[in-house]
């Protein structure tokens, strides 16, 4: 769709180039100046209709990790209400 939209304008430009045109003279760098504007018209019309440019996804970005934890027994305590040793549970995070 881009490449038909493009198409009228390339074609008016070049039908309205050749109405305005003066004789050719060989001198003062006419030439010169002739063959840098038509190079440079062709790079940026032949950059309009060249197709899209596809690069790889962006990385993703960083993410939070929780740590690792895990509960096991603790030392171990006296419960002097019960009148037992208890293992209270701790929770070790790495």
């Amino acid at each position: 769709m881009k490449r038909l939209s493009i198409v009228p304008g390339v074609v008016a430009t070049l039908a309205l180039s050749g109405v305005a045109t003066t004789p050719v003279r060989a001198g003062g760098g006419d030439v010169a100046a002739g063959i840098i504007g038509g190079l440079a018209a062709g790079t940026i019309i032949g950059a309009a209709v060249a197709g899209p440019r596809y690069y790889a996804p962006p990385p993703p970005p960083p993410m939070y990790v929780a740590p690792a934890c895990y509960w096991t027994r603790g030392e171990p305590v006296w419960d002097g209400y019960r009148g037992v040793w208890t293992y209270p549970p701790v929770r070790v995070c790495e």
